[in-house]
């Protein structure tokens, strides 16, 4: 059996998506593991004023292309970005365009869609169901295509107690949602969406889980494979760990941890999250596309890209970002997991929207504008072989939250390391406030109560003598022990 990377040789990739987290990666992947690859058609449209391939030159001119560009230097001519809407009919493709892609195209990888929870069904059905069904038309069109590969999440039937690796048929025909949408206005949409996606927590789940039925029915003559990856999240080696670029999934929550602005999560501590390295999943959809293609298998493939991890990681979070600070941070990083709702609740008011609270009246009187409640109430509102190297038992997962963490540091926000001393500093000086501030508390506790209450002062003195008498005691059984 070939290679992967000699099944890559001389072929002809088109990639959807190529803008987006995961996408990045698999271009940049592709093109330095595969560099025999014969040419990668991008289609992207133009967005902000800029052309498709001005926005894709801002993709490869980023940090995460480095080790390619070292290695690679000409990688850019393998690279063809082409002007296409996906939510438009045809993908709005040039009749040129369109004809390249047909007679060239070997392989596709759909990675495109919107990831937004809380998308309207409109135009979640439009990005994720519809693109996914205009792309499976064309693609039907191709005459040397050899895979089609999906990429789907892992929760797109998280309604079910057992989910095998096959697609499940929807309780809705997608083609019967589409027509329904196109003459519902969009106060009916939003009032039949509960209705529609029934048990499913959101639209986002619910029309990728439409998308994979497109994908099987209209793409029955096609060499389909659907990978699923739960949580995505930062690099773990390639092209460098700890690489990521946005504020999505726990990404957000670590940068609000690190700032000291995220105080409590509801969770249990026992709880498991699947979170999954980009590039694993990178690694799987590559491979997977590759054995598809070589094997030619005759029903649908689908992987599932589950691990079964990060139980614990606030210690990893919050010691990460200890010794690394984040610059200007807000409070000395701290979070604490309670899943006691009463509980949240008071460590919500009292680590959170009071401090914020205060921060505000402060911004204000300094003539500035509050910001500190608005950012609470946003994040509270959040919550093969070894080229292609898929094995994640080597992953040490406490080394992979710090490389994560640092990762947000560095590629989110783009501080530099060399600004350690004066964050450090920083966080020391927050470290002195809060103990000034608890100080002055408990005085202000003493004169308030104990100083001017009899009985206050009598269970003052007792606890006081008890833990004298406790301390006396331990003094005392030390000694006889010797």
């Amino acid at each position: 059996m070939v290679s992967i990377p000699e099944y890559y040789e001389g072929k002809n990739v088109l990639l959807t998506g190529a803008t987006g987290f995961l996408g990045k990666v698999l271009l940049e992947k592709l093109l330095r593991s595969c560099p025999k690859v014969n040419s990668v058609y991008v289609l992207v449209r133009q967005k902000a004023g800029q052309t498709p391939q001005e926005r894709v030159e801002e993709v490869l001119s980023g940090k995460l292309f480095d080790r390619l560009r070292d290695e690679n230097p000409d990688f850019r001519e393998k690279i063809i970005a082409i002007n296409s809407e996906l939510t438009q009919p045809k993908l709005s493709l040039s009749e040129e365009d369109k004809e390249v892609i047909i007679d060239s195209t070997n392989i596709i990888f759909h990675c495109a869609a919107t990831v937004r929870f809380n998308e309207n069904l409109r135009d979640a059905v439009q990005l994720n169901v519809i693109a996914t069904r205009q792309l499976i038309l064309l693609a039907q069109q191709m005459k040397n295509l050899e895979v089609f590969m999906h990429v789907s999440t892992a929760y797109a039937y998280c309604n079910r107690k057992h989910i095998d690796e096959v697609v499940y048929p929807p309780p809705v025909d997608p083609k019967k949602l589409i027509d329904s949408l196109e003459w519902m206005d969009d106060g009916l949409v939003n009032d039949i969406t509960p209705k529609l996606i029934g048990d499913r927590p959101n639209t986002y789940i619910y029309t990728k889980a439409l998308a994979e039925y497109v994908v099987q029915q209209e793409g029955a003559k096609l060499n389909v494979a659907i990978v699923r990856p739960s949580i995505v999240g930062a690099s773990w080696k390639e092209p460098f760990p700890g690489w990521i670029d946005n504020f999505n999934g726990p990404s957000g929550l670590f940068i609000a941890a690190g700032k000291g602005i995220l105080r409590t999560i509801r969770a249990s501590n026992n709880a498991l999250a699947d979170l999954v390295p980009v590039d694993v999943v990178v690694n799987m959809s590559l491979a997977a596309a590759w054995y598809s293609g070589v094997n030619r298998t005759k029903n649908i493939m689908v992987l599932l890209i589950l691990l079964h991890n990060f139980s614990s990681s606030e210690y990893h979070v919050i010691s990460t970002f200890k010794r690394n600070p984040l610059e200007q941070a807000f409070r000395r990083p701290n979070v604490n997991l309670t899943s006691n709702h009463l509980l949240y609740h008071y460590w919500i008011a009292v680590s959170h929207k009071a401090p914020a609270f205060l921060y505000d009246i402060y911004l204000r009187m300094t003539g500035r504008s509050p910001r500190m409640m608005k950012t609470i109430t946003l994040i509270l509102g959040l919550n093969t072989d070894n080229t292609f190297n898929i094995d994640v038992r080597q992953l040490h997962w406490a080394e992979y939250i710090e490389n994560y963490c640092l990762g947000t540091k560095k590629y989110v926000l783009n501080e530099e390391m060399s600004g350690l001393p004066a964050a450090r500093k920083h966080l020391n000086k927050l470290r002195n406030i809060r103990y000034g501030f608890n100080t002055i508390l408990v005085i202000l506790i003493w004169r308030i109560f104990i100083a001017r209450s009899q009985m206050a002062r009598n269970i003052w003195y007792f606890v006081v003598s008890l833990c004298y008498k406790f301390l006396s005691y331990f003094r005392a059984s030390s000694t006889m022990r010797y």
